[in-house]
């Protein structure tokens, strides 16, 4: 990674970055709003920032599209939902999928694929939306703009019976060899680390294999149309649209071009892009980033391990 230090570097210092405005309305996110990469797009493999239409241009030109997200985080909604409705208008979606549906919700789906969608709240109750997992006030309009759109909609995820069942079992050979033995091992520290070094080692297999097994269902249902026109699109969180660990490991061969689009809060004292990707292996996560203000400061881990004495006794 060490070789992309000097081109950020370089086009740093040649942009005089400054916080650049959303598309459409406010930021949302209250913090770091004036954040020097704030509102900015990098392309990573050549460190060029760009513009809005490069990223459009690059965008049109995939056959498969990963829209990252921090889940709680309603700036990187919005903008999904802008690449969306530019999609639409140009008459080039060619289908959407969400991790936030799962498999046991695919009848329900179905009965509102085809046809215009109807009110928020007709949606979200047909839908038995978990409104505890997933904010409905995210995901409704992107819902709606997709079915609006016409286009097939997917779900994209395991259902919470087959996440016991792998959790508790065994997980397929295909899937298992789609991440071989050294990245395998740098999921198990990352779900460590996302578990804030708290989750018994004893478990880490486990959770390997229910990350394999819902990354594995996420490329299915983004190639379910692979060779038909226009971009199908994938919503789901930025480790999912990982090359390095997530989704994109597990299409096929034939699947065509994808373009992986994640969306990063900025962090006070992280001016270089280059600082954002120091967390990932060798292999560039994305192909672009769009930064964005943040939601919280909050330090999650050290709140989880403040509480950890009481909630065992």
């Amino acid at each position: 990674m060490a070789r992309f230090s000097a081109l950020f570097l370089l086009m740093l210092a040649l942009c005089r970055c400054v916080a650049v405005p959303p598309p459409e309305g406010p930021w949302l996110a209250p913090l770091y709003q004036d954040h020097p990469l704030t509102g900015t797009l990098w392309r990573l493999d050549d460190g060029a920032r760009i513009d809005e239409a490069t990223l459009m241009d690059a965008v049109q030109a995939s056959a498969l599209l990963i829209l990252g997200e921090k889940h709680d985080n309603p700036d990187h909604h919005a903008l999904q939902l802008h690449v969306l409705r530019q999609l639409a208008e140009s008459s080039t979606l060619g289908s959407v999928s969400f991790e936030m549906l799962d498999s046991g919700q695919a009848a329900a789906l179905g009965a509102f694929v085809g046809r215009p969608a109807p009110g928020q709240e007709v949606l979200r109750t047909g839908l038995q939306w978990d409104e505890e997992g997933w904010d409905w006030s995210f995901y409704g309009p992107l819902l709606r703009e997709a079915l609006n759109a016409g286009v097939p909609v997917r779900t994209a995820n395991i259902s919470r019976s087959e996440m016991m069942s792998v959790y508790g079992g065994e997980l397929d050979a295909a899937t298992q060899a789609s991440l071989n033995e050294a990245q395998r091992q740098r999921l198990e520290q990352d779900i460590d680390e996302s578990h804030c070094g708290m989750l018994p080692q004893s478990q880490f297999a486990a959770m390997v294999r229910v990350q394999q097994a819902r990354d594995a269902v996420m490329a299915q249902s983004l190639q379910s149309d692979s060779g038909a026109a226009g971009v199908q699109v994938l919503i789901a969180g930025n480790f999912h649209a990982r090359r390095d660990l997530g989704a994109p490991n597990y299409l096929s061969t034939d699947a065509g071009p994808l373009l992986s689009l994640a969306f990063l809060e900025v962090q006070p004292g992280l001016l270089q892009v280059q600082d954002y990707l120091e967390s990932f292996s060798a292999t560039l996560p994305y192909d672009y980033v769009w930064f964005t203000p943040a939601v919280a400061a909050q330090d999650y881990c050290a709140g989880l391990r403040a509480a950890a004495p009481s909630a065992a006794q």
